[in-house]
């Protein structure tokens, strides 16, 4: 297995009315987020990675022109549970925020192998389940400057 890169998307995703997808981990029960990704290869740009995370998590295809970049980065350390994906040594990652407003809540097509459930939220109480900081912080972001 080729070791993941420590860059990563992180995509809200929102409806106009300011309701969040967030969907829980495969074997992490309680673990809500929005949809997050690393980066293919060092060359893949980040909005690319956006889309394509964005596709295989949830099965939305966006044009690229449809992603807000919010030009916000948080780099993070890596849970120790995940850290064997990486080069050994690394402990921290870099994670570019991106959004995708839809006009109306969508079905969401898991991918099984990362996630067992989605649901829609009202923004804060969205930022309120993730268990990840920088997941609520954009969450949060997201939910007062959009609409």
């Amino acid at each position: 297995m080729t070791p993941k890169l420590p860059v990563s998307v992180l995509v809200v995703v929102h409806t106009a009315a300011r309701e969040m997808l967030l969907l829980e981990r495969t074997g992490r029960a309680g673990f809500w987020q929005s949809v997050t990704g690393s980066l293919d290869h060092p060359d893949e740009p980040p909005a690319e990675a956006a889309r394509r995370e964005l596709r295989e998590e949830t099965g939305i295809a966006a044009q690229a022109a449809d992603l807000k970049r919010w030009n916000l980065t948080y780099t993070f350390e890596i849970f120790t549970q995940w850290r064997h994906r990486f080069v050994p040594g690394t402990t921290h990652n870099t994670e570019h925020v991106f959004s995708l407003e839809l006009p109306q809540r969508v079905p969401a097509a898991l991918a099984p192998d990362e996630h067992v459930a989605s649901l829609w939220l009202p923004w804060q109480d969205a930022a309120g389940k993730c268990f990840s900081w920088s997941n609520r912080d954009a969450i949060r972001l997201v939910g007062r400057c959009s609409g």
